[in-house]
């Protein structure tokens, strides 16, 4: 008998923290290759359509740390005969287990722990179970927030349990419909967008999918090419599978170092990808033919790809990611026409093929062992006909809701309904009032009264808003005089920044100042300064703002940021004695502090640094701040003691003799 419930999972945890107050005003870099070998015309099209240059109006989720400790995780289960599925409500949804019952097996990599690090759009991100990113690259901008939770019924009374959300970067609804029939070997998502807008938005869609890894893991798709990201430095190739230069990489221990593999599934393929252990047994992914694209990930079997494992789990077995997507790679976006509804239907399950047809080296005939046990199991016209089927209530809305996510899509309806514009039709989609809360309020009084309210000077504004529709009304209230406060000029140079008018952002936040003296403007002051390439002014503006508030971590980062690039280093030191020891303390800053002290010299102090084997908590992927800090230590520290100048054949003696210490080691790359 198929059920829905509300429970809770228990595991050690550390904490998200609060979000960083500072409205992030970095510009994201942009994908950029090389060499683009192979890659067809509409796929590098994609690749240039839709980049976002900054996460505006979603804040950073920086506030972690890496201490555990148990804690209860609220989890919606669904459970037949067969599947019990478990889903983590309040970090975005995410299928978090899928156990087959029969078997005893977990079919996903469920982290046994929940360890938070810098690895998605908005910073924060955890391993483990299957991950819903819209919008664009990055991972979901919502991965590690509340969703909106409903339950109803098809029907035949199998219950569904609806997660959605009101996305903000393309100011989108999405929602996700779970459900699992009585005696069904599969598990069903239901995936739904819609763009109620006038314009056209860029979509992005992949969902993420963590499994085990062992030595004979093989990752089997419908396809003969693949397009590979991380086979060749600064390139982006098209090459065979599942022979590339003589090793068989649909075994992911095969590969040393990070890379990504964009199957090149025929579009007249029914897509699908799966991850088959030594008996031929393992999860499998399908969908309707929407979602075309199919990817398998690997962090490599190399000392940085282990090292981020056990970065973000106990040590242990590895795992991989296969994933599936609209595009055919996770380079792209999609052009989503105003008023288009887009759909599409996932199925997981167990899927046991014979292992040594699954092992053998006849790729065509590899492919169509599993595709006959998945037909079999999920024959292409049944699952049309479920993905048909729900039609009849994916427009339906909630019979009850179980949780509440953010107000922001209750928002939007109260500034279109204040605004004369046309409803905001979501498809049975509830943003109610209950879901406002201290964010919107702000908005909600400039909606009603034409008034953006006041607030203490030493609470850092947050709850960000843009779009052009918002920057027009709070500019209208201004010229009005009904609004005239610090508060309200420092949003509107957010949104002018966000709009690119960087004259005018300036003009807002010097402002504010005039009106108020914050550290909020003079911070964003100096971002700006500081993007436009005045590094100077940029770091006198963001000392500053540090002076004004010692104790935000946030903060202190950016400012030392800023000064170690602007060669102010020993000035850096001076100022970093006098912050707070809970800030002084903190990962990021002692690198920072041992990147300062090898420019003045001070060799003991990097060594220090190394020798205690400081945690950077929010370490990014790809970066190579530990392993660029240690040869230049160890560079400097030869040719202090030996009297040498800088030569390669030193740098290649350096690296030789005295190779970063596997702690330090978080390589992507063999570079």
């Amino acid at each position: 008998m198929s059920e829905l419930r509300i429970q809770t999972w228990r595991m050690p945890a550390t904490d998200l923290g609060p979000d960083n107050p500072l409205p992030p005003l970095s510009t994201r870099k942009k994908p950029h290759f090389e060499y683009t070998t192979g890659i067809p015309d509409e796929i590098q099209e994609n690749m240039t359509y839709g980049y976002v240059p900054h996460i505006l109006p979603y804040t950073l989720q920086d506030g972690y740390h890496r201490q555990l400790h148990p804690k209860d995780f609220r989890v919606a289960v669904l459970e037949n005969e067969i599947l019990r599925a478990t889903f983590l409500l309040e970090f975005g949804g995410r299928l978090w287990s899928l156990f087959h019952k029969p078997s005893e097996r977990e079919l996903l990599a469920t982290n046994p722990v929940f360890q938070l690090t810098n690895l998605a759009i908005r910073n924060a991100w955890f391993s483990g179970g299957v991950e819903f990113n819209i919008a664009t690259t990055g991972h979901s901008p919502l991965t590690c927030s509340p969703m909106f939770v409903g339950r109803l019924q098809r029907a035949d009374g199998t219950p569904v349990l609806r997660l959605y959300e009101w996305e903000r970067l393309r100011q989108t609804p999405y929602q996700v419909d779970a459900y699992l029939p009585d005696g069904s070997p599969l598990l069903f998502l239901r995936m739904r967008i819609t763009n109620p807008n006038e314009v056209e938005v860029p979509m992005y869609w992949w969902t993420n999918i963590a499994v085990p890894q062992n030595a004979l893991t093989r990752v089997i798709a419908p396809a003969t090419t693949a397009y590979c990201l991380g086979c060749q430095k600064d390139s982006f190739v098209r090459i065979p599978i599942p022979y590339f230069d003589g090793i068989d990489i649909s075994y992911p221990c095969n590969a040393t170092y990070a890379a990504d593999y964009f199957f090149d599934i025929p579009t007249n393929q029914r897509p699908w990808i799966a991850a088959l252990d030594s008996d031929g047994k393992g999860l499998i992914q399908v969908s309707t033919k929407r979602m075309q694209g199919r990817k398998m990930w690997v962090w490599g079997t190399g000392t940085g790809g282990s090292n981020w494992q056990k970065f973000l789990s106990p040590p242990g077995e590895g795992y991989i990611e296969i994933q599936a997507g609209l595009t055919a790679t996770q380079l792209e976006h999609l052009h989503m026409p105003p008023g288009a509804d887009w759909s599409w239907l996932e199925a997981y399950g167990l899927l046991h093929a014979d292992a040594a047809l699954v092992h053998g080296t006849d790729w065509e005939q590899v492919i169509q062992s599993v595709e006959a046990e998945l037909q079999f199991l999920s024959p292409y016209a049944e699952l049309t006909r479920e993905y048909e089927q729900g039609a009849e209530y994916s427009q339906a809305p909630p019979e009850a809701i179980l949780q509440r996510g953010s107000g922001w899509g209750a928002l939007e309806r109260h500034r279109r309904e204040a605004c004369g514009e046309a409803p905001l039709f979501t498809g049975g989609l509830v943003f109610d009032d209950d879901s406002l809360d201290k964010e919107q309020t702000p908005w909600i009084s400039l909606l009603e009264k034409g008034l953006f309210p006041v607030m203490d000077p030493q609470t850092p504004p947050s709850s960000f808003v843009v779009g052009d529709k918002w920057r027009y009304l709070l500019n209208s209230a201004m010229q009005s005089g009904i609004t005239n406060n610090w508060v309200a000029w420092l949003h509107l140079g957010i949104m002018d920044f966000w709009a690119g008018d960087l004259a005018n952002a300036r003009n807002a936040w010097e402002r504010s100042m005039e009106l108020v003296s914050t550290p909020w403007a003079a911070r964003n002051l100096g971002v700006l300064s500081w993007e436009q390439g005045h590094l100077d002014v940029a770091a006198r503006l963001l000392i500053n703002a540090l002076r004004m508030a010692p104790h935000l971590l946030p903060l202190a980062i950016e400012t030392g940021r800023c000064l170690l690039e602007a060669g102010r280093t020993q000035e850096w030191l001076i100022l970093m004695d006098k912050l707070p020891e809970s800030v002084r303390s903190n990962g990021r800053i002692r690198l920072q502090q041992a990147q300062a002290a090898l420019a003045e010299d001070n060799l003991r102090a990097v060594a220090r640094f190394f020798e205690e084997k400081i945690i950077v908590d929010d370490l990014c992927e790809g970066e190579r701040s530990l392993a660029d800090l240690w040869f230049a230590y160890q560079m400097k520290r030869v040719t202090d003691e030996e009297n040498v100048l800088v030569t390669g054949s030193l740098k290649a003696r350096i690296s030789a003799d005295y190779p970063l210490p596997e702690e330090f080691d978080f390589s992507m790359t063999p570079t």
